[in-house]
């Protein structure tokens, strides 16, 4: 296996503010919800996918959409890209899905202006009126690292100045 990537926290300056646009003001102590944040995580040796831990406990009805600020960046090397997917179980039980359906971060996100703060927006999709409770510290988002190639011709020179949307093409 290739060792091409390396996840890390984000300052916690970055944590509170994207903590607070997220989830809102809060009574809780953000520096304690920080400092419990758990690094990505594979469950097994054969998992292809790195688990994210849920900062605090979430409670979804069906409808309902959560932004999730994991604290959570990731530094890897040029030429791969991290995928990400709700867990498996929760998108078959729940139809728990990404708003985005899959998210897509790029290696020069990590120095973007919100330090490649890895965020998570979620519905409950449910038909079925099921509730999705997820604990803190239970895995709801994996990851899973993709290498990718580019065209021959390709001669994009552009430089990242932002989080999201700043690659935009114009």
């Amino acid at each position: 296996m290739k060792r091409i990537a390396k996840f890390e926290k984000v300052s916690y300056e970055q944590f509170e503010k994207d903590y607070i646009d997220c989830i809102g003001e809060t009574s809780e102590n953000i520096r304690e919800i920080y400092d419990g944040i758990k690094l990505p995580k594979r469950a097994t040796t054969g998992s292809a996918g790195y688990d994210y831990y849920s900062p605090i406990d979430l409670t979804l009805k069906p409808g309902e959409t959560v932004k999730i600020p994991t604290g959570i960046r990731c530094r890897m090397e040029n030429g791969w890209v991290l995928m990400n997917y709700p867990r498996s179980g929760l998108g078959f039980k729940y139809r728990l899905q990404l708003n985005n359906t899959v998210g897509v971060i790029d290696s020069d996100y990590y120095g973007s202006s919100n330090e490649g703060h890895i965020m998570s927006k979620m519905t409950n999709d449910s038909n079925e009126g099921k509730v999705v409770e997820i604990k803190k510290g239970t895995g709801f988002i994996q990851g899973i690292f993709m290498e990718f190639g580019i065209c021959e011709d390709d001669d994009v020179d552009a430089v990242r100045d932002g989080g999201f949307g700043s690659t935009t093409a114009k």
